[in-house]
């Protein structure tokens, strides 16, 4: 390993290491040992420092032994003419360094104000984001399981013009490749040029500002260790497996643009200890030998318009995108994507206007595949800022094509459209609302480009059931209102046909293996009554998988014979989940949450929690970021419920489930529900109520409390006796 490169993070470790020191004293010094110090809403202490060496830091006086810690580590400066083993003298500098910038910012979190924006979009004012609250680091991390996200760029300083960093962040972003941003270079940050070049920065669009000072690079050090713990099961404390899954699993890099100092090789030296090699536009010396990183470790002085093929090669990245035919980029990088209406060209459907999308399936010769159609007015024959009618009418044919795949192929124009640059698709069916920017229509968009993603993107991931598609855009209102209403009816009769599905009408379920990339001993069993805990997958969704790739992750499951009709209990389905956990799962519970409930993963949407003293249930979203009645945030909660454990009184759940008639039946089902959050409790308002008139008890809705009736399980309690909760006369949950 490079000694100038050694030397340097060395000294750059040594600096940083008594510059935290001090500011940590300091803060002693006015606040107190006791004093609380916290990332907010994370469950996860200081990450990095919590990840490798197991340690809380929970006050200012934790932070004491870490500080011992680093000195340990600290090794000599290095020596002119003394020669040593440069490389663990190195990543033992850049691991004091990672627990040193740990401190110096959550020390930050003690100023008023903090100079961080929590949530995921920087404000007019603010632009820096700091650390990731667990609500999005679960929505987040689970985009590099399931390989929409194929790694991360952690880029420090600047690049020499506005121009070449938006070149360099949207050809990140055409690959999926998140881009994390901190420190600056001749007083200018790559954040700062993308925002001022009018790029859209926040975790939406993956392009994530962390802070201006290096030490915030911390941050992407911090998700990574997060993401080991809460999707690969590592345990705290188990540094060797934080920095395996790291290397194997976070196809991460840094990108170094601008004169590196002996700051940023030490922080430098830090990543390599998890796998991320450094790639640099300057001219530094190369450590270009293998090891702890897959490939090299240092590589330097590469033009800007290679520096992204570069790292991704040097990362070994796989990285699979299909060149779509339009004028605008395409990424799922883009389907965070807002077009406010000063930045739009035309709104499509919406509130204003009919807007609809659907597919169907006809025979073969009656689709002529790669036509596209546009029936009435095409973008340049609107008026900019107007509103106008559509009808997205997709027609496909296979082979191996069946009708219950329609509503599934149909579902996946939402995310395929969303995926290119400067069109923002928002809901389904007939609920569409649509709206194009200018931006992409001064680049040459038109609505014939709508056909050409479909066509490509259908082939492409859906190549093994369908052999032709066709699309046809409508803008003309009465068409529009005439297929709307021809698009309707089959939306009826497939909810008939859905409606009509139980777990007793099927004899296969289908399994979902997924996240066992995160969560090894996972397996999640779909059932027509059951959708997957993430919400994303039903079991038509399944079917429909296993079709396409019949060696995939989701399989089929025969149910086999009964062994509790209660408690959904069957030979074939334990034997499954027995052998594909890994022998960890003995049995599975479909119905129930307190005998051998569902493992949960950690992509779950929500969670279901016994409140024993209550005889009763909570349920909490993700998205809920409070205090529950029972006593642990949904961020705690997830931490310790995922990862694959079965763990009875808890399991996650999608939302979508808690309107099944097979939601914890075992234990009464949603009679059992006492508490959710109000915002989840009104968005399910109607099923709440019709599941309450099914069971008799009309009036439920009203009877389940939310964080404005109650936060602790003895304000729970006082409310259900307050309004006679059908709990309080059922039989004991323990």
């Amino acid at each position: 390993m490079s000694k100038i490169i050694c030397a340097a993070a060395i000294r750059g470790a040594h600096a940083i290491v008594d510059r935290v020191e001090k500011k940590v004293n300091d803060a002693i010094a006015k606040f107190g040992e006791d004093k609380e110090v916290k990332l907010p809403n994370t469950g996860y202490y200081l990450p990095v420092i919590y990840g490798i060496l197991g340690h809380k830091v929970e006050t200012l006086g934790d932070m004491k032994p870490v500080l011992e810690r680093c000195r340990e580590l600290l090794p000599p400066q290095v020596e002119e003419r003394l020669w040593v083993p440069y490389l663990g003298h190195a990543l033992d500098a850049g691991m004091a360094t990672l627990f040193a910038y740990d401190m110096e910012e959550a020390l930050k979190y003690l100023e008023d104000p903090i100079p961080y924006v929590t949530g995921e979009d920087p404000t007019e004012d603010n632009i820096w984001l700091g650390a990731a609250d667990d609500v999005i680091m679960r929505k987040r991390g689970v985009e590099f399981v399931d390989g929409s996200a194929p790694g991360f760029a952690a880029i420090v300083g600047a690049a020499p013009d506005n121009e070449t960093a938006v070149k360099i962040a949207k050809e990140l972003q055409e690959k999926g490749i998140y881009v994390f941003m901190a420190s600056e270079h001749n007083g200018k940050t790559f954040a700062e040029q993308l925002v001022e070049a009018g790029v859209q920065v926040g975790w939406p669009t993956r392009l994530v500002p962390f802070g201006r000072d290096t030490s915030a690079a911390i941050h992407a050090v911090g998700f990574a260790t997060r993401a080991a713990m809460a999707f690969g099961g590592v345990k705290p404390g188990d540094y060797a497996g934080i920095l395996r899954y790291n290397k194997n699993r976070i196809f991460a890099f840094v990108l170094a643009l601008g004169e590196v100092t002996d700051e940023w090789y030490a922080a430098a030296a830090g990543a390599i200890n998890y796998g991320f090699p450094t790639i640099a536009d300057s001219d530094i010396p190369e450590i270009l030998v293998t090891g702890i990183c897959t490939y090299e470790h240092v590589v330097s002085n590469v033009p800007h318009d290679q520096i992204v093929s570069k790292a991704i090669e040097v990362r070994g990245l796989k990285i699979q995108i299909s060149k779509i035919d339009i004028p605008v980029s395409y990424s799922p990088a883009f389907e965070g994507e807002r077009i406010g209406r000063d930045a739009m060209h035309v709104e499509l459907g919406g509130p204003k206007a009919d807007g609809f999308e659907f597919c169907r399936m006809l025979e073969l010769d009656q689709v002529e595949d790669g036509k596209f159609e546009v029936i009435g007015p095409d973008l340049d024959e609107m008026e900019v800022g107007k509103t106008y009618p559509i009808g997205i009418w997709v027609e496909v044919a296979g082979r191996n094509m069946q009708p219950d795949f329609e509503p599934i192929l149909e579902r996946q124009i939402h995310h395929l459209l969303n995926g290119a640059e400067g069109i923002l698709h928002i809901g389904q069916r007939d609920i569409l609302w649509m709206r194009v920017s200018k931006k992409a229509y001064e680049a040459g968009l038109r609505l014939k480009h709508f056909g050409t993603i479909l066509h490509a993107k259908f082939h492409n991931e859906f190549g093994k059931i369908l052999d032709k598609v066709q699309v046809r855009i409508y803008t003309e209102p009465e068409k529009v209102k005439e297929l709307i209403e021809e698009a309707r009816k089959t939306y009826r009769e497939r909810e008939s046909r859905l409606g009509a599905m139980t777990d007793e009408t099927v004899d296969t379920f289908y399994s979902c293996l997924l996240c066992q990339s995160f969560a090894p001993d996972h397996v999640c069993v779909i059932s027509p009554e059951r959708p997957g805990l993430c919400g994303a997958y039903n079991w038509l969704d399944g079917k429909a998988a296993y079709e396409i790739n019949p060696t995939g992750p989701n399989q089929p499951v025969k149910k086999g014979d009964v062994i509790d009709e209660k408690l959904g209990q069957w030979t074939g389905v334990n034997e499954y989940v027995y052998q594909n956990s890994h022998e960890s799962v003995t049995s599975f519970s479909a119905y129930s949450l307190m005998v051998d409930p569902m493992t949960s993963c950690g992509c779950f949407e929500a969670i279901v929690v016994l409140l024993p003293m209550a005889n009763a249930v909570m349920v909490v979203d993700r998205d809920f970021p409070g205090m529950t009645p029972c006593g642990m945030p949904f961020s705690t909660l997830a931490g310790s419920v995922g990862g694959g454990a079965q763990t009875p009184g808890f399991v996650g759940i999608s939302k979508f489930y808690i309107g099944s008639k097979k939601f914890i039946s075992a234990e009464g089902g949603i009679l059992r529900v006492a508490w959710m959050p109000k915002a989840l409790k009104e968005s399910l308002k109607e099923v709440i109520q019709k599941r309450g008139e099914e069971l008799g008890v009309p009036d439920l809705y009203d009877k389940i409390a939310t964080e404005e009736d109650a936060t602790t399980e003895e304000e729970v309690m006082e409310f259900m006796q307050k309004v006679g909760h059908p709990a309080l006369e059922m039989d004991p949950m323990m």
